[in-house]
């Protein structure tokens, strides 16, 4: 019977249907720890007993797939694969499959949150207000500001939707979109600099660089306009996190949200945790129920297919 080695502690918390894809189709579910991620060295122990693996944020590299040589496909739960080695996998002629705008809504709705969040330190105010103060914080309104989106994907153009309801102008970066198809959401198409010198606020939807070089270096990230906000509820890679820091606490810039980090969890001496004007969440933008149960069916769906010698119906590129 095939074994299914799940790592991450997030798949099918809040459905029970994945497990029973997984269960019916005799694909003997293991998950060796419930409350916490696979370490590597963990990773590595129990790759031996996987025919499917399930993984979150693991890194999953060419030594993880020749520690598994029963190995027959990698299910990313959630979208992006860039923590995956595609290549590696394609070669050794394992499908690597993943659940495609199954978050969407969720990342959405919590990147616009955080903008507004940090627009009108919300967070702020609520510490403050707990420990017994009575601050009254100003912030920008949104209405008649600027948004720029760099990566106009399914996430990009629902944050599109959202931040024009609230009056505000709309950017939009993403070299793989048609201008007419970023132009038919209601944003003007714009090159990265133009976009990072005209916006009120940036909001970040798009893979990191597979050299682990920052979207957003130093210099980007001086360019921005003065008092812009920075949202990044997309990878941590994307963004130099000193320089942001730095940018912070000189006044260059006007607040950040971020919800993923180039480093997970945070680490104790990191520069943003003393940032001013800071919002930091812990990679939860995609935790709704709603999410989790349909990218725990989906990635469970395409491991059964595969197991039984079938196309997986959303196999990463």
């Amino acid at each position: 019977m095939p074994t299914t080695l799940i790592t991450t502690p997030t798949f099918a918390r809040h459905s029970t249907r994945p497990w029973q894809i997984l269960e019916e189709a005799g694909a003997g579910p293991l998950r060796p720890s419930g409350d916490v991620a696979l370490s590597p060295g963990e990773l590595l122990k129990y790759a031996p007993e996987a025919d499917a693996l399930i993984v979150g944020m693991d890194a999953i590299t060419a030594e993880v797939m020749d520690a598994a040589p029963r190995l027959r496909v990698i299910a990313k739960h959630g979208v992006g694969v860039d923590t995956i080695d595609v290549g590696a996998a394609r070669a050794r002629g394992i499908p690597v499959v993943c659940a495609p705008g199954s978050n969407s809504h969720a990342v959405a709705e919590y990147t616009f949150g955080l903008l507004l969040s940090a627009a009108r330190s919300l967070a702020a105010s609520h510490v403050a207000v707990a420990a017994g103060g009575w601050p009254k914080l100003f912030g920008p309104q949104l209405r008649g500001k600027t948004l720029g989106i760099v990566g106009f994907g399914r996430i990009g153009r629902l944050l599109a939707g959202y931040a024009h309801a609230f009056g505000m102008e709309l950017l939009a970066h993403d070299p793989y979109v048609p201008q007419a198809g970023i132009r038919a959401h209601g944003a003007e198409p714009a090159a990265l600099d133009t976009l990072l010198a005209r916006a009120d606020a940036v909001s970040l939807h798009t893979p990191p660089d597979p050299s682990g070089t920052p979207l957003l270096d130093r210099a980007r990230l001086a360019a921005m306009k003065q008092g812009a906000i920075l949202v990044n509820a997309a990878r941590g890679g994307l963004v130099d996190e000193h320089a942001l820091a730095d940018l912070l606490g000189s006044g260059h810039l006007g607040a950040a949200a971020l919800d993923a980090f180039s480093t997970e969890p945070l680490p104790a001496d990191h520069p943003l945790r003393e940032a001013p004007r800071t919002l930091l969440t812990s990679h939860m933008a995609a935790c709704t129920p709603e999410a989790n149960q349909a990218m725990g069916a989906m990635v469970a769906d395409d491991v059964v297919r595969v197991l039984a010698g079938n196309e997986p119906l959303h196999q990463a590129r």
